[in-house]
């Protein structure tokens, strides 16, 4: 039997300390865990360190001759761990990642860095959690041309969303009972503002589209503003709202674009609740595929981990972004959304001629109607709620057209503006 690859883990949180255990209770593997680094050596993660060495400083794992493999779990872009993963790179070490931060921001200069020394940078964790993506779309559809990638990468956004529709509560009441429950950080900006779902889906991007990453490209909304009306008005057009992720290779360029989004039922994306996440695949080869699962967790992401150290134990070492370093394109712009239809919410003032005005703002922008509900004010209120479905349209047209709406008089300051998720881009 060949020698067994001996791993060292930085950052013991709770994938860290999963992964740990299931190493050690598992002596017939090819890995063996030798080392560890963690800034608190007291506190019990369930399993024991007696026979591993500990490194207060996680750059020792770098430099030390019982590691072949580093692994990742600091987390951020920057500081430490940007450090230890170049450090290990230069000193020849393979590294498994769970940092989404950290290959959005320096993927590419991480990938020259381990192609030229010939070492692992595998990331698979980095990704939708325990969902074997990275693997499917590197590897299992390397012959495909990509066209678009879209999902729910965020499993934080997609609990509250899912939850404010079945309870009908507001939004600050429901992002509390997702803390409550450890489904959002207590800082939960990265999730709710939709970065978290962006850094992924800037990965995908690059792999997907043969690029370097470029995180700061793209356009991203969070869900802050999506309020209960929305998603019961959702509702009267057989439809959800999610936060949805989607890189799509247009006429114009690559798109990246993370916010919310109305999807009909009849797409499986409607369906994904809860923290579960979902890729959907479009190439020209398989048409569409899905994959979904845990999106977090320890034991999901652990697996992920566990799969990419399997990978280099098995020699199954591959290109980062599935093609060398210097071929992968840059991505200087952004493009806007495909035309597709829209989601309209706005509080129409009480008056005779104001749908007529509307209407006639609208089609001044070439935005036509397909479906419309229009409710009573409410408590005696001067203004009443109006939602429009619009026909395919560009997003430039619809940004033209709701400057003019809130220009004029017969709208009310609130507005709400979604795209409708299509079948397939257009």
């Amino acid at each position: 039997m060949s020698e067994k690859m001996k791993v060292g883990i930085a950052g013991l949180g709770t994938v860290g300390a999963t992964l740990a255990a299931r190493l050690l209770s598992t002596p017939h593997s090819q890995l063996e865990l030798t080392a560890v680094s963690a800034r608190d050596r007291s506190r019990d993660r369930g399993f024991s360190t007696d026979g591993l060495d500990w490194h207060d400083d996680a750059l020792r794992l770098a430099q030390a001759d019982n590691v072949d493999i580093v692994v990742e779990l600091i987390g951020g872009a920057d500081g430490i761990a940007h450090d230890l993963v170049q450090a290990a790179i230069n000193n020849g070490k393979h590294v498994v990642t769970a940092n989404k931060a950290l290959m959005a921001t320096h993927g590419f200069s991480l990938a020259e860095q381990a192609e030229a020394k010939g070492v692992a940078l595998a990331y698979e964790a980095a990704v939708a959690g325990g969902i074997p993506v990275i693997k499917v779309v590197r590897e299992a559809l390397k012959w495909n041309t990509i066209t678009s990638i879209k999902g729910i990468l965020n499993g934080t956004c997609n609990f509250i969303l899912s939850e404010m529709k079945s309870k009908g509560a507001g939004f600050d009441e429901t992002l509390k009972t997702a803390q409550d429950l450890g489904y959002a950080e207590a800082d939960p900006g990265f999730d709710i503002d939709g970065v978290d779902a962006g850094q992924k889906l800037a990965i995908l991007t690059a792999l997907g589209f043969g690029l370097q990453p470029n995180f700061e490209v793209m356009s991203i909304q969070g869900i802050t503003n999506v309020s209960d009306k929305d998603l019961a008005y959702a509702g009267h057009f057989n439809s959800v709202i999610r936060l949805v992720a989607i890189c799509e290779k247009t006429r114009d360029g690559i798109l990246q674009w993370v916010g919310p989004c109305l999807v009909p039922n009849d797409q499986a994306l409607a369906h994904i609740e809860g923290v579960t996440n979902a890729v959907q695949i479009d190439g020209d080869m398989i048409d569409s595929i899905m994959l979904q699962g845990p999106g977090a967790g320890g034991a999901a992401t652990a697996s992920s981990v566990l799969s990419d150290l399997n990978d280099i134990a098995c020699g199954n070492i591959q290109l980062v972004f599935a093609q060398p370093a210097a071929s992968l394109g840059e991505l200087s712009g952004n493009v806007g959304l495909s035309a597709c239809p829209w989601y309209l919410r706005f509080s129409l003032v009480d008056q005779t001629g104001s749908m007529a005005k509307v209407t006639s703002i609208l089609a001044e922008h070439s935005v036509s109607i397909e479906e419309v509900v229009q409710k009573g004010p409410d408590n005696g209120d001067s203004v009443r709620p109006v939602i429009f479905i619009t026909h395919t349209v560009g997003s430039d047209n619809i940004s033209r057209a709701l400057d003019s709406l809130k220009a004029s008089d017969v709208i009310s300051d609130e507005v709400s503006i979604m795209p409708v998720l299509t079948s397939s881009p257009s």
